[in-house]
């Protein structure tokens, strides 16, 4: 006789698994969370080196060098980022991101002290100026912050690393909690009146919002690297082995690459989606003027969450690998979609409450163009939201309903023009009918007398 088969083997089990796919769960939000943070200090790093180039006017050999020591500085951030992603509780990783960004600030304030001594360099309003002494300390005030949050971040990283998370995030919201403050200090004070010599020196502030063309510019370059990255991972990972489709598919390259069909399809729906989102992203900036600090932090998030497609990528064409995991990873990259569109959507929606700033004067009247590209801006956010509940409730058929999704939207983004249309003439037709006729108003108000003789 067989003895008894212990009864608490398998409740052990699923709670090993039930508490496994939770620790991978809080790491997947932990290297999201940090991967953000990161992406948008990089952002501050490069908003600010472009301000400081509108300090300096002209470049000599020793500037020229300078730069480049910035630059390999910034090159080295995603491997210290890589470091904080794999080990977020371990300190080295927080203290190479933090020397970097002081190496960085440092490099930036030798920049300024090195311009601002020899004035030929500077930007000719400041070189004119009677108070390059005052505007110098201003512009090192400026730059120095970042990297005086970092070095506290990297002391407190040695005793509590909370700390040197919320001192780093703080690096992002500064500008914007610097200028709510002196917004909140304007209201209970009253306007007070600007010292006589900061009309002539600082005509622009180092934290107003870059131009549009800057912008633009550097969310072409994200975009560019996004797809870029697709790409080198499709070629990396799924070209076959000549030796393996030799042995195991007897000289078969088709049956090979069949293998990897869930990889080409989420390759091809990830793409599309990068290109997409571009496509609305340059069609918005058609109808831009200016943009302002708003827009530029909605453009940030934005593109912060478009980053992640690669991620999104790497969880989808894990299905037929990891099945288990299947709802996860549809549920991950919903998500991540959602934000990245629904980031663009409130960038128009800033940009329509600034419409006398930042619309170009075709674009300030509404009318059939508006209401197209709100349904182009809008079409991504809602097609990720109904996939992301559809698998609360269908979670069988998560990896069917995702894939639908990624086929759906670009064939809806060609018939979008004509489904407006259609929205707009039936919209009309429906406002005519409840509007009464020419003639009965009229009638209804003449006076009842017979007709005159």
């Amino acid at each position: 006789m067989l003895p008894p088969r212990p009864a608490g083997r398998k409740g052990t089990r699923v709670v090993f698994v039930t508490e496994f796919d939770k620790s991978i769960q809080k790491l997947l939000a932990t290297r999201i969370a940090v991967y953000l943070m990161t992406f948008l200090i990089v952002t501050v790093a490069w908003a600010a080196h472009t301000r400081l180039f509108q300090v300096v006017g002209k470049i000599d050999d020793t500037l020229a060098l300078l730069n480049l020591a910035c630059m390999m500085t910034i090159t080295f951030l995603p491997f210290t980022f890589s470091l904080m992603v794999t080990f977020p509780e371990v300190p080295l990783g927080i203290l190479l991101f933090c020397m970097c960004v002081i190496a960085i600030g440092a490099v930036q304030a030798l920049i300024v002290v090195y311009a601002f001594r020899f004035p030929h360099l500077l930007n000719p309003q400041i070189a004119r100026s009677a108070h390059r002494a005052l505007c110098r300390q201003h512009v090192l005030c400026i730059v120095l912050r970042g990297p005086a949050l970092c070095f506290a971040a990297a002391g407190f990283s040695l005793f509590f690393y909370p700390a040197s998370y919320l001192l780093m995030a703080t690096v992002i919201f500064l500008p914007y909690v610097s200028k709510a403050a002196s917004w909140c200090r304007g209201r209970l004070m009253g306007p007070q009146e600007p010292p006589a010599h900061s009309v002539e020196v600082f005509t622009f502030h180092l934290q107003e919002p870059l131009s549009k063309e800057r912008v633009e510019a550097f969310s072409d370059g994200v975009y560019a690297i996004v797809a870029t990255l697709l790409i080198l991972d499709i070629c990396e990972n799924n070209v076959p082995d000549p030796k393996d489709v030799a042995e195991r598919f007897h000289g078969s390259l088709v049956a090979a690459l069949s293998v990897s069909g869930p990889h080409f399809l989420a390759y091809f729906g990830s793409f599309a989606t990068v290109g997409l989102l571009w496509f609305a992203h340059h069609s918005l900036f058609l109808h831009v003027r200016k943009a302002t600090q708003s827009m530029g932090l909605l453009n940030t998030l934005s593109l912060a969450f478009v980053g992640g497609l690669p991620l999104a990528y790497q969880q989808t064409s894990a299905f037929a690998r990891r099945p288990r995991d299947e709802l996860e990873s549809v549920r991950v990259s919903c998500a991540i979609i959602f934000f990245a569109s629904v980031f663009q959507l409130a960038m128009w929606t800033a940009a329509l409450l600034h419409g006398a700033d930042t619309l170009q004067p075709a674009a300030r009247f509404g009318g059939r163009e508006h209401a197209f590209m709100l349904a182009k801006l809008a079409l991504y956010p809602c097609a990720s939201l109904l996939a992301f509940i559809s698998t609360c409730f269908l979670s069988r058929f998560s990896a069917a309903i995702f894939h639908l999704t990624q086929i759906a939207v670009p064939l809806a983004f060609l018939l979008l023009r004509l489904l407006v249309r259609l929205a707009l003439g039936l919209l009309h037709m429906l406002r005519g009918l409840a509007r009464p006729a020419p003639g009965a108003e009229d009638a209804s108000r003449a006076p009842l007398l017979p007709a005159p003789c």
